[in-house]
Parts: C-alpha cells; structure tokens; sequence
C-alpha cells in the first residue's frame, strides 16, 4: 500500500485530503502569473499546503482507498493509522518523510510539523498539459519621435529626378526631322533647273513627311516566345484518421493503470491502456470512439453515472 500514491490521485479531485490521526494536504488555486524579470509565464496551478490540527477522518481518504484495494473500510482504516503511526515516528527521530509528488515534511524546533510542497506537480486539471515558457521581450519603437529627431538635426536634399529615356526620345524626333530637311534641300534644289519653285517646294514637303514617318514609328512585329511546359505532379495524402478517448485517469505507477482497467471491465466498460502524457502519467480510457458525437454523449453518460472527473482526449490514428 503506498498511501502517498492514493493522497497525490484524490489532490487532483479534491481541495483537501485527510489523513486520519495525521494531517490534511490542502490545496489553494493560483492564477497564471507572469515573470517581468525573466519574461517566464506560467500556466494556473493548485498549490499544497499540510495542517496538522486537521486530523479527523472525513471518510473520504479510506474509502478510496478501501474501493480501490478491495477491502473493508474497516481493515482499510486500521493500515492507514498504523502508516500514520510510523510517519509520526520517523519524524519524532527528527527524520524527513518525503512523499513522491506531494512534498517533504520535517519537524522544527517547536516540535511543530513543517512542509515543503513539491512544485513540479501541477494539480489544477484545466491546466492538464500546459507547462511554462519563456517569451522575447517586445521592443516598441516609436518612429515617429525618431523621425522627427533627425529632421532637426539633418537638412533635407532634394535632388532631381533622372530623366527617362521616354523624354529623350522626342529630341530625337526633332534632330531626325533637322537632318531629313537638309538633305531633302539638296534633292529639290536639282529640280530647280528644269521645274517651277512650286512644285519643288510640293515634293520635298511629301517627302520629308514620308522620312518622318518612317523614323518616328516603331516595329511593332510580334515577338515569338518559346512554348511554355508545365509539370503536374500529384500525390495521395494518407487519410488521417481522429480517436475520441473518454479518459478515466492517469496513474503514477502502470500497475496502478492495469488495476483500474480491470476494475472498469468489471463494470462492463471497453476500458484500455492509451499510453503516458508528458508528464510519464500512465493513461487509461472508459472507451474510444471515432465519430465526436458518439465520444462526447458518452462522456456526459459517464460524468452523471461514474465519475465527474472523466474528460476526453483525441488523438490522430
């Protein structure tokens, strides 16, 4: 029998568990906290505490125990005042009595039972799973103070902008049209023997409108681009499949685990192991279910009926 083990399972049901002729390990919710020296956040937890003057059997640790033994209340009440009597001993020695997942206790120089919680176990189920972390601090800037800052102390320079080819281009026109009439001058000036100054001036004009023409216009031919490929390649995604667990417990101990499958067989439950969480537990399940609905009328069959503890869990297949 390892009392400590049945103390630390109710601690996550319960706020106070009694030890008869002992003490009672109290728990007290804290809320999430942040740390602004070390940028630490960290999840809301049950924290454990021991009082002493708390000594009166309540029921409700010997009944646990004894349905989970299989044995009387009675015969169950004598073993855990026997184990109170040999905690109280070892501490009398002036010894530590250390009990795995709930804390230490020692006696000081007032002969008065003190106690040292163990902070690794986080009693609060809404934060099943949530552990703490360490987050990069955020820096501000503020832009616009800096900005202004600098317009203070730095004179803006303006320079012009470099014109684009696009603006060159209409000089271009124009030293083209200066060269065609000079030499459209020449042409018309052989005429000039043989026909009137009329018909000189009539032609040469045609003819520089042509040559203009002809060097202010683009090639606006098509360019042929190469033929594009694509290449398609297609691939099956394996089909994922989501398991609801209606979750019973999770134990310390795997033999622990195995007992309570049994006992959940008996009571006609399609009861398994489903494997340790994070922090080792050993988990076991009432059933699981692939369709959601299924799993969440059968966890609110489960909370009225058995236990009111039970949650679900789901998980990829």
């Amino acid at each position: 029998m390892v009392l400590e083990h049945y103390i630390s399972e109710l601690l996550y049901r319960y706020n106070c568990v009694t030890v008869p002729n002992f003490g009672a390990f109290l728990t007290q919710t804290k809320s999430a906290v942040i740390n602004t020296a070390t940028n630490a956040f960290y999840a809301p937890r049950k924290t454990v505490s021991f009082n002493e003057q708390v000594a009166t059997n309540d029921g409700l640790l010997i009944s646990y125990m004894a349905d989970a033994e299989k044995v009387s209340y009675e015969t169950m009440l004598t073993r855990v005042n026997e184990q109170a009597a040999i905690w109280k001993a070892k501490l009398q020695q002036g010894d530590r009595l250390k009990l795995n997942a709930i804390g230490e206790l020692w006696l000081n120089e007032s002969n008065k039972i003190q106690f040292q919680p163990e902070n690794q176990v986080n009693y609060a189920t809404s934060s099943f799973g949530l552990s703490s972390f360490v987050a990069l601090p955020v820096t501000r800037e503020t832009l616009k103070e800096e900005v202004e800052s600098i317009e203070e102390k730095i004179p803006f320079i303006f320079t012009p902008e470099r014109r684009s080819v696009s603006a060159i281009r209409p000089y271009f026109k124009y030293a083209a049209l200066f060269l065609l009439t000079i030499a459209t001058g020449f042409t018309a000036y052989s005429y000039v023997n043989n026909q009137t100054t009329a018909l000189v001036q009539e032609e040469a004009q045609e003819r520089v409108v042509k040559r203009i023409q002809e060097a202010t216009f683009f090639d606006l031919k098509p360019v042929e681009l190469p033929p594009l490929s694509i290449h398609v390649t297609t691939s099956l995604k394996k089909k994922t499949i989501r398991v609801h667990h209606v979750v019973a417990g999770a134990f310390k101990y795997r033999k622990n685990a195995d007992r309570k499958i049994r006992q959940l067989k008996r009571r006609g439950f399609n009861a398994s192991y489903i494997g340790t969480n994070k922090f080792g537990l050993h988990m076991v399940n009432y059933d699981s279910y692939t369709n959601v609905k299924e799993a969440l009328n059968a966890l609110k069959t489960i909370k009225q009926s058995q236990s009111r503890e039970a949650w679900l869990l789901s998980t990829n297949k």
